[in-house]
Parts: structure tokens; C-alpha cells; sequence
């Protein structure tokens, strides 16, 4: 339980929800913080007791008590500020998504091996008991073979800014990159590539729309220019595939969660269910998910290492459990998410190959 040194880039809304689970984590030490925002640093750093702040991140990189750094910034600032962070000798915690584009995520990935740091990306979602729940019954084979995923997400009327919460940074390609896709579906998709055991993508197809009627005033002073709604159809190696609907606002009341099939039976995560024939008869099963994990945690060493993202990621560093591949996982996210931009725009099924060829940099110069 060393303690974990860490620097954060990025205060704002998400940084402060970092923060926040930091201070729940035995072992984990915010020791500096870095913001333009100044006025808004310092009110976080007070709150939090941060000893060292500073209006520029690379005086943060340039000190030798930070074992650790966590990027909480805009997605096309991703990745520069993260390869400048391992390439000075610090680990890397970056929010999601990985980065504006596939080309910038692969050139994180590969600082990371280059330099030998570990680079963790923040997905949620492989850390919940749903996910957990349905790893057991995969592992222990109770799923067969599996051979389809499908992954959803749903708002009615989400979307940032345009619906009244967020600032209008989240909803212009220049500073995210992509929509609801990039906003939500990273979380879905990762989640049952994780669960498929991080199938080879082979050939993406999709379409996005923007077609929900939103405040006219603040559509004209948002620039909004991402998608509210991406679809796509995923075919991977061993003929393992995956479709997507992912939205933020769209006219209907709720779509089934992601799902898992397997050959001998299937998972759908929430409401978290298991389903398959015993004895010639359908059978749908649910658990006590909160009784399992109250167990795990008195059985089970390290189990608080799967607790959050943050707890794994301090864990990590502990040398306690081994990291999952959240960069591998999200970098494949953003194969797909950026192959249903492509599919979009072409008219057609895409290739790997084709996104990676056609992926260009969206990294914001610093």
C-alpha cells in the first residue's frame, strides 16, 4: 500500500470527479495540479489540500516527487499532453476517450511501449459489478462459445449544452472530436470488447445522424457539429461480431442494455440477467449482485482493486494486481468509433486497414 504520487492535468468537471475518488483510495497522494483556469485551481486545490499548482503542465512534468500523472482535458488534447507526460518519465492516467483520433490513440500506445510507462484509459464500465458478474460466467463457461455483443446506450434528450447542462466544448468536432459516440459509446463498446476477449476487428459499417430538434438559439452559439446518434455493424476475427446503437437524444423510452451471446447462453448487463435452456426449457436467471460483491470482497484478495478505474489504476502502481489492457481496449474503441465515421462519410463497409490509412491527427498544437 505505498503511497502513489500523482499530478493531476485538469481540474474541471471531470477532474474533480477523479478527485474525488482519489480521496476514497488508501495509498493514493494528490501532490500537484495543473489548470489555466487559475482562479478555479486554486479554489480545487484548497479543497483537496493539493500542496503544488502551477498554469502550466510542463512545470508539473518537470518535477521528480510525481510518480504518476492524470490527464483530465479535452479529448483532442489527449493526446499531446499525454505523450509529453510519458515521455518525461511518468505514467499515464488519461480520461476517455483515448484521443480525437485513431492515428493520435496508436501514438499514445506507442510512447507508452517505447518508454516503458504504464498507460491506463478510463473505462468505467469494466470496473462495475455487471461486468464483473458476466467475466465470472464467461470464464467459468456457462456463455459457450461466443459469437455476438451488442452494445447500447441511451439518453432521451442528453446531449450537452443544447439540452442545458455542459459547456458547448463537448458538442464541436474542433475540441471533441465526435458526439455521443466518443461521449458514451466508449464506455458500451469497451465493455463488450473486454467481455469478447478484445476480438481482432477486421470490417466496420455505420451511420450517424443529427436530426432531433433542439433550443434554435443554442444550437446557432454552440456550433454543435457531432453526432446525437451513431449505429454500426462490427465483424472481427473468428466470426465474432458486434452492432452499436448509441444516443443521445433520440424520440423513444429507453433501449435493452449491451448484451453478451454465447452458444450455451447468453448475458444481457442491465438490468443484468443470464439466459439458456436447462432440460429443454428456457430459463431466465438474475442474481444478487451486491451479495456476490460484499463476498468477493471478504474471499477474494485485491478485490478493492477492481472497485473503480481509479482504484485499479492506483493498485497498479502498487504492483498489487496486474493492469488490464484499458489501452488496448480503448484503442480498438477508437478503431470502431472512427471506422462508423468513415463508413458514414464513403457510403460503405470499411476495413481496418482503410480507418487506420484514413485516420488523420485532430491533436490540438501546444
Amino acid at each position: 500500500m505505498q503511497p502513489i504520487r500523482i499530478g493531476m492535468i485538469g481540474v474541471g468537471q471531470i477532474g474533480k470527479m477523479h478527485l474525488h475518488q482519489y480521496a476514497q483510495i488508501p495509498g493514493a497522494q494528490i501532490v500537484a495540479a495543473a489548470d489555466i483556469n487559475e482562479a478555479e485551481l486554486q479554489r480545487v486545490a484548497a479543497d483537496y489540500h493539493i500542496p503544488y499548482t502551477t498554469t502550466d503542465f510542463r512545470k508539473l512534468l518537470e518535477r521528480d516527487d510525481i510518480d504518476a500523472v492524470d490527464v483530465c482535458l479535452h479529448n483532442n488534447l489527449h493526446a499531446p499532453v499525454t505523450i509529453e507526460a510519458l515521455q518525461a518519465g511518468k505514467h499515464v492516467y488519461c480520461e476517455k476517450p483515448m484521443a480525437g483520433a485513431y492515428i493520435d490513440a496508436l501514438a499514445m500506445y506507442e510512447t507508452a511501449k517505447r518508454t516503458g510507462r504504464k498507460l491506463s484509459i478510463q473505462l468505467a464500465t469494466l470496473f462495475s459489478k455487471e461486468t464483473k458478474a458476466a467475466k465470472r460466467l464467461i470464464d467459468e463457461g456457462y456463455l459457450g462459445k461466443l459469437y455476438h455483443a451488442r452494445s447500447t446506450g441511451f439518453r432521451r434528450r442528453g446531449r450537452p449544452y443544447v439540452d442545458g447542462y455542459g459547456t458547448a466544448s463537448f458538442v464541436q468536432k474542433a475540441v471533441a472530436a465526435g458526439g455521443a459516440l466518443y461521449d458514451m459509446g466508449v464506455y458500451h463498446i469497451a465493455q463488450v470488447l473486454y467481455l469478447l476477449g478484445l476480438p481482432k476487428v477486421e470490417r466496420i459499417s455505420g451511420k450517424t445522424y443529427q436530426e432531433t430538434d433542439m433550443d434554435c438559439r443554442r444550437r446557432e452559439i454552440s456550433g454543435y457539429d457531432v453526432e446525437e446518434l451513431g449505429l454500426g455493424f462490427v465483424k472481427c476475427a473468428n466470426d465474432v461480431t458486434i452492432d452499436i446503437i448509441e444516443a443521445w437524444a433520440v424520440h423513444l423510452d429507453g433501449f435493452e442494455g449491451s448484451s453478451i451471446f454465447g452458444s450455451k447462453g447468453g448475458v444481457r448487463l442491465h438490468p443484468f440477467g443470464y439466459f439458456t435452456t436447462i432440460a429443454d426449457m428456457d430459463m431466465n436467471a438474475t442474481f444478487d449482485l451486491n451479495s456476490a460483491d460484499w463476498r468477493w470482497h471478504q474471499l477474494v484478495e485485491n478485490t478493492d482493486a477492481y472497485d473503480s478505474p481509479q482504484h485499479h489504476w492506483i493498485a497498479a502502481l502498487q504492483g498489487r494486481v496486474e493492469l488490464l489492457p484499458t489501452a488496448e481496449i480503448a484503442l480498438a474503441t477508437m478503431l470502431i468509433s472512427e471506422g462508423i465515421y468513415l463508413s458514414d462519410r464513403l457510403g460503405r463497409e470499411v476495413t481496418a486497414d482503410e480507418v487506420r490509412q484514413a485516420s488523420k491527427s485532430t491533436a490540438i498544437k501546444l
